[in-house]
């Protein structure tokens, strides 16, 4: 199958993959400008830059490339001096990382989470589970998604934030809910949501202004979280909740 062609089925497919293209080159080199590798999460390729030393270095770029939450690199290599090959040459390879799925961080594992995670997960979301209660966040309910069996704030306090991160507050226990929202409403994010009622909401907004948050802050907390589609069941929740990171993710905006 053509490079192209496949490039197209791994994004139809939602499979994330950095394609290493060589930009330029100069004296003997394996191989010359627009060469092209194709380097999946799981370390499977497609194409080539050249094989050998050059090859592996730009693999291992690529698998941090999509670690990061960066979009492209360059790597600049003199194939001799820095890798011991005999061409000679120089290389410079320009990588840019393509159909990175976003990432969703659920903190709580109850029903609604469970409903929630599973259905972002089959929508295209990279789902992250966080719970301290192990007889909650296991692989039995959450089967193929990565679970942190730990102190939902605590984790909300070492996330970096970045555009591609969706986080959504579920827990079982509102202090909580609160100290989670503290912890992520100044830091960068597609959407941050939390569950509960129009009244749990206010109460969370006062506590946020008393705390010293300012207005921006406060208003990047999206709650209630979800669609207006009058859900009751965890089930249906999940579904209006997942419409909204949807919309997000396509037209840029919650529905207001």
């Amino acid at each position: 199958m053509d490079l192209y062609a496949e490039m197209a089925a791994l994004l139809s497919e939602g499979r994330p993959f950095v394609l290493a293209t060589v930009i330029e080159s100069a004296g003997s080199t394996p191989q010359k400008p627009g060469s092209k590798l194709v380097v999946l999460e799981d370390g499977g390729l497609r194409g080539t830059v050249g094989g050998g030393a050059i090859e592996h270095q730009i693999i291992q770029a690529a698998l941090a490339l999509l670690a990061s939450e960066e979009a492209t690199r360059v790597i600049e290599t003199h194939l001799t001096h820095e890798l011991g090959m005999c061409c000679g040459g120089r290389m410079k390879v320009f990588l840019e990382k393509h159909g990175a799925p976003p990432r969703l961080t659920v903190f709580g594992a109850g029903h609604v989470a469970k409903e929630l995670a599973t259905l972002a997960h089959r929508v295209g979301f990279r789902v992250t589970v966080v719970d301290a209660r192990p007889e909650w966040a296991n692989p039995e309910r959450f089967p193929g998604l990565e679970l942190k069996v730990k102190d939902p704030a605590d984790h909300a306090r070492e996330l970096a934030g970045g555009a591609d991160q969706y986080y959504c507050v579920t827990t079982h226990d509102h202090p909580l809910d609160q100290a989670v929202v503290e912890a992520l409403v100044n830091k960068p994010s597609a959407y941050l949501g939390v569950i509960g009622s129009r009244r749990k909401a206010e109460r969370f907004r006062m506590r946020l202004r008393a705390a010293g948050f300012d207005e921006a802050a406060v208003g990047r907390m999206r709650s209630p979280m979800g669609l207006d589609i009058g859900a009751l069941t965890p089930e249906e929740i999940a579904v209006s909740i997942v419409g909204e990171l949807i919309r997000v993710r396509r037209l840029g905006a919650p529905c207001l």
